[in-house]
């Protein structure tokens, strides 16, 4: 069964590749960006890579028997259109994984508008911790791993479920197709406004995921979340256990203001305490849900709990990528209000009075449509200065956001002249944040350089 993915240097779509490859199949696939890292990784498990789009990629003496196509092709698409002019075999990148993988597989899914790569990649070190070798797919490159995808040896898969839709021709959200024998609903706000009209619009799909646990799994829920509650009250036909910070079934009480230590209570018994690496009350939630699943999955949570010092995040999360004349610079991936808001308090609680300056890209489909504008503000309200990437196609005014700052922020129309600017206003003892869900342009490391210049 030769394979052909569309879109394949995405990281969800390059981690069905990998998974692919590790069964046995013949792939290759075909992106409109195919640049290291991802080609590199690719390549190194033999997997064939080609640039574009277009029909002669589908064509000659090997051609592939099924096209697994990424969410990000559209109609119109060159390779598309022969695709399905030639009535060719496809299916979406989460249907393929749930139909070809999962099956006879225990899914523990993470699913929420925030966290899932970090939960995901936490889930995982807890159950390999354990001895139970679980498969997994993360959005990301978890520290512990090195690589985001592999098959395991043990029963268990761990995937991050995105809300996101599955493919052009099926707008379900991708989670729909994992069928998980247990699940984590993280949190819940409204995102992706490119493909849902509102909040209801989100709820509906996680009732979709909530009914296809069976009843003999378990739903994690979020305590301290009334939107899930929500979801919840549509109906549930699953056992529930809820976290929280001092609330619900899985507690954690802050020994530590940042969130680098705090114990670990359930059902109102002390299980011990965890002292990691990780800072902000959005990581101990994260924490707690992920021993929670593994829990379920049969580890003992007290044996779980010296894992946490060893966990290594994913690159991108609050990630340290140098240290230049007593100034700290982070590369981390932010896509909603909340996210930023959570992040920054954990960084001010670790630092102080110390100054915390941000970059900010408004880089998702959200963002850039100008759905979380009013947030963005008062998401900022740790940062001592912020520099806000306005580039000129952003079809919406930023300047509503840095006026809002008062005095604490600038709009810039370029990497350059957001490096330059950074650059003046450093000086030691600085944390400066940068944050995006794209590339940047490299600009963490670019403003490193430039530090060191």
């Amino acid at each position: 069964m030769r394979l052909h993915i569309l879109g394949i240097c995405g990281t969800f779509m390059g981690g069905v590749a990998a998974l692919a490859r590790e069964l046995g199949l013949p792939v290759e696939g075909s992106d409109a960006n195919v640049y290291p890292p991802m080609s590199d990784q690719l390549q190194a498990l033999g997997i064939t890579l080609m640039q574009g789009y277009t029909a002669e990629h589908l064509q000659g003496r090997e051609k592939p028997d099924l096209i697994v196509v990424g969410n990000a092709m559209t109609r119109g698409n060159p390779a598309i259109e022969y695709m399905l002019d030639q009535q060719l075999r496809y299916v979406s990148g989460p249907q393929w994984l749930g139909e070809t993988l999962l099956a006879g597989r225990e899914v523990l899914a993470v699913a929420g508008t925030h966290g899932k790569t970090t939960t995901t990649s936490l889930l995982a070190h807890l159950l390999e911790s354990a001895g139970l070798a679980p498969g997994f797919l993360v959005g990301g490159v978890p520290g512990n791993f090195g690589i985001s995808a592999r098959l395991g040896s043990g029963k268990s898969f761990v995937l991050e479920a995105d809300e996101y839709d599955s493919a052009f021709f099926d707008k379900r959200s991708k989670f729909v197709h994992y069928r998980p024998r247990i699940a984590i609903l993280n949190n819940l706000e409204y995102d992706h406004a490119d493909i849902f009209p509102d909040v209801a619009a989100i709820q509906r799909q996680f009732h979709h995921l909530v009914r296809t646990v069976p009843g003999n799994g378990r739903l994690i829920v979020n305590a301290h979340d009334e939107r899930l509650a929500e979801v919840l009250a549509m109906g549930c036909w699953t056992p529930v256990e809820t976290f929280g910070i001092g609330q619900g079934d899985w507690q954690a009480r802050l020994l530590e203001a940042d969130g680098s230590a705090f114990a670990v209570h359930r059902n109102g018994e002390l299980l011990g305490e965890v002292r990691w690496p990780l800072l902000g009350n959005h990581s101990v939630m994260n924490a707690l849900a992920a021993l929670a699943a593994a829990t379920a999955a049969g580890a003992d949570p007290r044996a779980l709990l010296p894992a946490f010092a060893t966990f290594e995040s994913v690159k991108r999360r609050m990630e340290l990528v140098g240290e230049v004349a007593g100034v700290r610079v982070y590369d981390d991936f932010a896509h909603h209000p909340t996210a930023i808001a959570t992040t920054l308090a954990g960084l001010r609680a670790k630092v102080g009075q110390a100054r915390i300056l941000v970059a900010l890209e408004p880089r998702s489909n959200s963002m850039r449509l100008g759905a979380h504008a009013e947030g963005l503000a008062p998401s900022l309200a740790d940062a001592d200065g912020v520099v806000f990437l306005h580039r000129p196609e952003l079809p919406w005014d930023a300047k509503r956001v840095t006026d809002a700052l008062q005095g604490r922020g600038a709009t810039v129309p370029s990497v350059d002249a957001l490096v330059s600017s950074l650059r003046t206003q450093a000086r030691e003892g600085d944390h400066v944040v940068f944050m995006s869900n794209g590339g940047f342009e490299n600009a963490p490391r670019r403003f490193v350089e430039a530090l060191r210049g």
